[in-house]
């Protein structure tokens, strides 16, 4: 355990020693000063973990000296030191920015007392650096850099997301999933104002329908069976901050209408309560579904959509964005590299080639675990076309039209409307107009297959 530097300010010698036996013992390194500007003047040119400074000094005060500390090194604690103990004292040495404070004398019975509340300081001084030094990563890696690509379609989508990040404007993420939806989410959110306070995601499918309520919106002690005590919900844990509210198209329509009312009134009622919290929240909400179809289908509220889509961000897939796809592997490698217990993992051209001519019907989340698995799996060539799977870079799924151009042209909207609808009846025929299964076939979500059949006026056989 590296011994820690603690720094003793004191005018008085005998106090001042005593201080240093006391902490010499527990192990630390100590050095001393006479006075507040000596203090400051070491404090400036060396590296301290702890500050002890006594309250009454000559000229500068403790108070002053842990002021001026507190301003230039926020993260350092300080403990003040006085031989005038009372509840007074206390709160104005607090209020100047120390972690606590300690009486004189320092008795024998009251030394284990002492060392406690050093290393408790310490400890302290440890996670609040450590917690600003995370939360500066953080800043860093959700730059809009960070969020690979460089194609035409992921361009557009960012200078939006730019523009968009730092107002209180909700805003409505949609795309295909594993497109990256909450990365962009996150980009929005440490991007903006509210940087420095929370983001809460929130899976509003994962949760089952019966305790989303209460995970939003928190609930009290006794509002229902199994509620001991009172919890707060992710709206209050998000105060000041941003809550993502991700797969937002799985909400039942009672929740929608309870979401409605805080995105009206800013406002909320914890499960039990009637009385009302105000939401200081930026909203920023997430769906792979087509929510257009869902209010068709009565399964979302019309109303919650307009509030939820001010700013309407999509995602591409990285179908539309396949230049990226070099881009993205090499960004994945890299990141699996930085393994020391993993060797440096290469790719050929070759293997490159077939990972960018795929697909990608799971974007870049199935890119990005194929990329994993095959670090783990190569040999020590690197990755070749050999170790792909058999499917990446197949034509199998590729429909090839053979039909050729007319001499005298043709409507290439109508011949385009009549190759879809032959190949929605053909993957409803094979599934026996099994809606989700002929999607799944057609990579296509339900809903917008459901549109697709409703606007060609398709039906089963009889």
């Amino acid at each position: 355990m590296p011994e820690n530097h603690i720094l003793i300010v004191d005018d008085e010698d005998l106090y001042r020693r005593a201080l240093e036996r006391i902490l010499r013992r527990q192990g630390h390194r100590i050095s001393s000063a006479c006075n507040g500007p000596e203090a400051l003047e070491f404090i400036a040119s060396e590296s301290v973990d702890l500050v002890l400074c006594d309250f009454k000094m000559p000229g500068m005060t403790g108070l002053e000296v842990i002021a001026q500390i507190h301003q230039s090194r926020p993260d350092l604690p300080c403990i003040i030191i006085t031989g005038f103990g009372s509840a007074e004292r206390s709160l104005e040495a607090l209020g100047a920015g120390a972690y606590w404070y300690l009486e004189k004398p320092f008795e024998q019975e009251r030394l284990d007392v002492i060392r406690r509340l050093v290393d408790q300081a310490i400890e302290h001084g440890r996670l609040k650096s450590e917690n600003r030094r995370l939360k500066g990563e953080l800043l860093s890696r959700y730059q809009f850099d960070q969020i690979i690509g460089k194609s035409p379609a992921l361009e557009k989508m960012l200078s939006l997301v730019e523009k968009v990040a730092d107002t209180e404007s909700t805003v409505l993420i949609t795309g295909e999933s594993g497109t990256g939806k909450e990365l962009v989410a996150q980009a929005l959110h440490y991007n903006s104002r509210r940087a420095h306070q929370p983001l809460v995601t929130v899976n509003c499918g994962a949760i089952p329908e019966e305790l989303l309520e209460s995970e939003l919106f928190g609930h009290l002690r006794g509002a229902f069976t199994g509620a001991h005590q009172t919890r707060e919900g992710r709206f209050a844990r998000a105060e000041g901050g941003t809550i993502f509210l991700d797969e937002i198209g799985d909400m039942s329509p009672n929740l929608q209408v309870k979401l409605l009312r805080v995105l009206q009134e800013r406002s909320f009622e914890p499960v039990g309560s009637s009385k009302s919290q105000k939401a200081d929240v930026r909203v920023i909400a997430a769906t792979h579904q087509n929510l257009p179809g869902l209010i068709e289908e009565k399964l979302f509220r019309e109303d919650l959509y307009y509030r939820l889509n001010v700013v309407p961000v999509e995602v591409p897939p990285l179908r539309d964005r396949t230049g990226d796809v070099p881009l993205l592997v090499r960004h994945f490698l890299n990141k699996g590299n930085g393994d020391p217990e993993r060797p440096e993992t290469r790719i050929s051209e070759a293997a490159l080639e077939r990972l960018s001519g795929h697909s990608w019907p799971g974007n870049v989340r199935e890119l990005e675990n194929l990329i994993e698995r095959m670090t783990i799996l190569c040999g020590e060539e690197g990755i070749v076309p050999d170790d792909l799977p058999a499917e990446i870079g197949s034509t199998a799924s590729t429909v090839r039209v053979q039909q050729q151009l007319p001499p005298e042209g043709l409507s290439l909207s109508r011949a385009v409307e009549e190759l879809e609808r032959s190949l929605i009846s053909q993957a409803l025929d094979r599934t026996e107009w099994n809606k989700k299964q002929a999607a799944q076939l057609l990579d296509l979500n339900r809903t917008t297959l459901v549109e697709k059949i409703k606007k060609r006026e398709l039906a089963p056989p009889r």
